[in-house]
């Protein structure tokens, strides 16, 4: 089964979770968590494998290794759809940041953001609470070529990048917004002040 398993992770090109494959595959995903355990520990094993197998925020992913991710043309990287920069923009500022926040910056659209961001595994939502708690995923790093992994230099990374750009949190958000989402002064308005 794990080679099953890697053939249909690999030609998902995409994020699943136990639910999908153990559907897909009709197995219990108590089998199907042993068998993608097996899988990584296989694929971990591989003299010069170019992939790992990870999981984020229960989705599994078949993908580039980080220290690869440079060499690929940016071609080759799925796009993210242009709604859902700002709240990526605003997670990887604020981070870790409550969903709650999120939603007062952003609205009730933030709720499906959120969601197709932690099924591209760009991001992970723990509950924390009545909210969640966003932070920024390996996958995103890799994304926007951060050097760093773990989520708090990743904020000081993107931090930075915003600094250098002389651009605030909100403004950098409303800087990714498709045009007919709002102006940066509405954006600024709704956000909260930067943490």
């Amino acid at each position: 089964m794990p080679t099953v398993l890697e053939a249909i992770l690999f030609g998902a090109g995409r994020s699943m979770s136990l639910e999908e494959l153990s559907e897909l595959l009709g197995e219990p995903k108590g089998v199907i968590h042993v068998a993608l355990s097996s899988l990584r520990l296989s694929i971990s094993e591989r003299e010069q494998c170019a992939l790992h197998l990870t999981e984020v925020s229960g989705r599994w992913i078949l993908e580039v290794k980080p220290e690869l991710s440079s060499h690929l043309p940016g071609s080759f990287r799925a796009d993210i759809p242009q709604r859902l920069l700002p709240a990526a923009a605003l997670i990887a500022y604020h981070q870790p940041m409550a969903q709650s926040q999120l939603v007062d910056m952003l609205g009730q659209r933030a709720y499906d953001h959120v969601r197709d961001l932690a099924n591209m595994g760009l991001v992970d939502r723990r509950r924390d609470g009545l909210t969640r708690r966003l932070t920024t995923t390996r996958r995103f790093a890799e994304y926007f070529g951060c050097p760093e992994v773990e989520f708090r230099k990743v904020r000081a990374w993107f931090r930075a990048e915003a600094d250098k750009m002389g651009l605030t949190s909100a403004e950098l958000a409303a800087s990714l917004a498709p045009e007919e989402q709002m102006t940066i002064s509405e954006f600024a308005e709704e956000a909260s002040p930067e943490v």
